[in-house]
């Protein structure tokens, strides 16, 4: 019996021991803690959205043939500027123009035929069957060269825009081939006196974007220029209509829940140097919110709790033992690592603690209990 009350007087003892050990460096530890800390500071804040875009000319034209024939002559050449109307395709035209000489021979003979044919109408020698026939063919004839005066009209390919020839126009003596859905193009012209940008941004920032609104963008080949740019249009769809249960985009869009949303914004980009070329990819700062002169903490410091955000403000007496206290503030725009602070009793020079703990013990405040040793 009296060993086993020895014993476990010595557990006790040794326990005492070690718990009042942890509880001294506790105590010390939070006597003589220190914080890393940055001044509240007033600055003037900006954030940005970043999009990738691509740059294009403000409008831009595939000119392509009305009819199927050969190409004669192009006399324009790549990075030639045109005028609307200007010749830019000559077609080789020598069926049609066999055609047109048929049609306005076959018109001469109806038009004989017609006034021959009234005539004898008007003394009774011709039936009105006949009459109307012989002005029906008239007719036909006349549609008929009229098209073929068209078609020869159409030998002659005139610019519709003005602008400048982008691309190798296509080469004399290839087959231009009419059609409504693949048309031979025979070159292209893009007016490059305004550009765009068009972007693709996140559905989770477009909510945040306004017509008018400005950004800045660089290129890949100016690395160190600097372009302005203004919202122009922002699209009212996302890029793969992925609302329409109809589109057949939409079919293979929603089959990932998890598919990115993006929707297209359009940005006047002014390029005074002429330096910006179709198809760059312009990387995006797009500013959606600005303030100057405010009352700014880094977004480090910010810290929550039950009641609200707060920051630790950090004070130092004469022995150099740094105390820190809470201060709940209001916060407001955020920034790339700054944010300001809309209200709360911070004053620019104040220092507040930036230092990060996994489980934090809250700064002391008044009425606070003091703890005994651990575990007794």
């Amino acid at each position: 019996m009296k060993i086993k009350i020895l014993i476990a007087a010595c557990v006790i003892l040794v326990g005492g021991f070690f718990g009042y050990r942890y509880y001294t460096d506790t105590v010390a530890e939070e006597t003589t803690k220190t914080y890393e800390t940055e001044k509240v500071r007033r600055m003037d804040l900006t954030k940005t959205v970043s999009a990738t875009g691509t740059i294009q000319p403000r409008e831009s034209v595939e000119v392509s043939s009305k009819v199927t024939a050969r190409v004669k002559e192009i006399p324009v050449q790549e990075n030639d500027t045109v005028r609307a109307g200007q010749v830019v395709a000559i077609l080789e035209g020598k069926d049609y123009d066999a055609r047109l000489d048929q049609a306005q021979f076959t018109l001469t003979n109806a038009s004989q035929k017609l006034a021959r044919t009234k005539r004898l109408y008007e003394i009774g020698a011709k039936s009105l069957e006949e009459y109307q026939d012989a002005q029906y063919n008239y007719d036909k004839a006349k549609t008929d060269l009229e098209v073929a005066q068209s078609e020869v009209n159409d030998m002659i390919i005139t610019a519709p825009i003005d602008g400048v020839v982008v691309g190798e126009p296509l080469t004399p003596g290839s087959m231009a081939v009419q059609g409504s859905n693949n048309p031979t193009v025979i070159l292209r012209i893009a007016d490059l006196s305004e550009k765009l940008v068009k972007a693709k941004v996140d559905e989770t920032d477009i909510g945040s974007i306004r017509v008018g609104e400005r950004a800045t963008f660089t290129v890949d080949a100016y690395p160190n220029e600097t372009f302005d740019a203004q919202v122009t249009k922002i699209s009212q769809t996302d890029t793969s209509n992925s609302w329409n249960i109809n589109s057949s985009s939409s079919s293979s869009s929603s089959s990932s829940s998890n598919a990115v949303i993006y929707y297209y914004v359009t940005f006047q980009a002014p390029d005074p140097k002429n330096l910006l070329l179709p198809a760059m990819t312009a990387r995006l700062d797009i500013i959606v919110g600005q303030v100057r002169n405010a009352l700014c903490v880094p977004i480090a410091a910010i810290k929550t709790d039950g009641k609200g955000s707060y920051v630790e403000r950090v004070t130092t007496d004469e022995q150099g033992k740094q105390d820190a206290e809470k201060v709940y503030i209001t916060i407001g725009l955020y920034g790339e690592d700054y944010v300001e602070v809309k209200s709360g009793t911070l004053n620019a020079g104040d220092d507040i603690s930036t230092t990060y703990e996994a489980q934090q013990s809250a700064p002391r405040q008044s009425g606070g209990g003091r703890r005994g040793p651990f575990g007794f």
